[in-house]
């Protein structure tokens, strides 16, 4: 597989910046016009993405589902939380290998639970509130 080209937001030092939620969702919609597959989560940054790579229908966490699939015109997408899968073995009660093999866009929350079974061209971002800071979050992609 051919390896991804990383995204990062202007005014990014080494991959690290804080992000006002607007902001954050400016990236989340550059990101997903992009079509890049991520192992990323929480639901503002996959309604952003949703939003760039074309989904019109409202996007909401897959906490309970588990697996929420939308349409898009490039592909579907696949919103994945595994929170609560507790071995990789588990993928395949949720259809893992069909999420996968559909070369759509797929969106994981908790990809580290997913292990060796996440394909290896994803793009890892983690994201977290700025200490001190509720309204603004730290990015760090690739």
């Amino acid at each position: 597989m051919p390896a991804h080209r990383h995204i990062v937001p202007p005014r990014a030092e080494r991959g690290h910046l804080k992000l006002s939620e607007k902001e954050l969702r400016a990236w989340g919609e550059e990101l997903g016009r992009a079509a890049l597959p991520l192992g990323v989560g929480k639901t503002t940054l996959a309604q952003s993405i949703c939003r760039g790579y074309g989904v019109v229908e409202e996007v909401t966490s897959p906490t309970y589902a588990l697996v929420h699939q939308y349409s898009a015109p490039k592909s579907a997408v696949f919103h994945v939380d595994l929170y609560r899968i507790e071995s990789p073995d588990q993928l395949t009660n949720i259809g893992w290998d069909e999420i996968v093999a559909a070369r759509s866009l797929i969106l994981v929350e908790w990809p580290e639970r997913a292990d060796a079974r996440l394909p290896e061209d994803h793009l890892p971002i983690d994201l977290d509130y700025m200490p001190g800071d509720p309204t603004r979050r730290i990015l760090l992609a690739g």
